[in-house]
């Protein structure tokens, strides 16, 4: 593939997780801020319950000192700001990002795992994206609410899911790789189902050998509203990654078939698979 296709991919690939990203912030505001805002709602409200019990044997010099200690933890940035502009920097920042990350993967998988279709190779590449970087690091470290668990164990917490996303990404590369060398002896279907197989029994050693997450959440969190924010975390996840494998594959499919069309002079074309699946 020419670099010039490569680089009209990766600048689709920003488009569609840009767009992507809007959606995903829509989904988010909806389903995840009530979550969210419950949360801190309940933290705060056992904060204030905190020094009104302790009152009783203090004197004047500690309640004086409170209204001091709350004006040092105000934030800096209101909730207001964070549920709107904040989300939604994140949101299509992040989209931007793994947009042009997920196009340079299509780039590679395109008649490397099967003579698919650019729209076919776009849905394939979107699901492994969103399996590898968050459904399966999702399972063995789930989302949680801000403000719910240990403060002094957040950079532990961080690593560890790091870690579980850079393990999954090499085991889902590992898994493509011998599914394509196995294809030649026992066709695309075994070798799909071997490799798959293979994946899923590394991740579920890595989950048995890697550490717990066992204060990420204190236990007197209600159950629900952790359940609430979980789905709703693993909804947004899911709309961006079913968008930007149907945009990016529409506008991957107008690259590639220009390319085909119209080739540059004097240079062979390409062989792309546009047939539909």
């Amino acid at each position: 593939m020419h670099a010039a296709t490569v680089r009209k991919l990766l600048v689709r690939g920003m488009i569609a997780g840009l767009l992507a990203g809007l959606m995903a912030f829509a989904v988010a505001y909806v389903l995840g801020e009530p979550s969210v805002r419950s949360s801190i709602a309940l933290e705060e409200a056992e904060a204030a319950a905190a020094p009104a019990a302790g009152h009783g044997g203090h004197g004047a010099g500690d309640a004086a000192a409170a209204p001091a200690a709350e004006e040092e933890e105000e934030e800096l940035v209101s909730r207001p700001v964070q549920s709107t502009f904040g989300l939604a920097t994140g949101t299509l920042v992040y989209g931007v990002a793994l947009g042009g990350i997920a196009a340079l993967a299509f780039g590679f998988a395109l008649n490397r795992i099967g003579r698919f279709s650019p729209r076919a190779t776009a849905a394939f590449t979107a699901a492994g994206v969103f399996t590898t970087v968050y459904l399966v690091p999702f399972l063995k470290y789930p989302a949680t609410p801000p403000a719910v668990g240990n403060p002094d164990t957040i950079g532990k917490r961080t690593t560890l899911f790091f870690l579980m996303i850079l393990l999954s990404v090499l085991l889902g590369l590992g898994a493509v790789v011998v599914g394509r060398r196995l294809a030649p002896r026992l066709g695309n279907w075994n070798a799909t189902v071997v490799a798959g197989l293979g994946f899923a029994a590394a991740v579920t050693l890595a989950f048995v050998f890697l550490p717990d997450n066992g204060d990420a959440v204190r236990e007197s969190f209600p159950a629900a509203l952790l359940w609430e924010f979980r789905m709703a975390s693993l909804t947004v996840q899911a709309v961006m990654w079913v968008a930007f494998g149907l945009i990016f594959g529409a506008l991957a499919t107008r690259v590639l078939e220009s390319r085909a069309a119209a080739p540059e002079s004097g240079t062979a074309t390409e062989p792309v698979a546009t047939s539909a699946v």
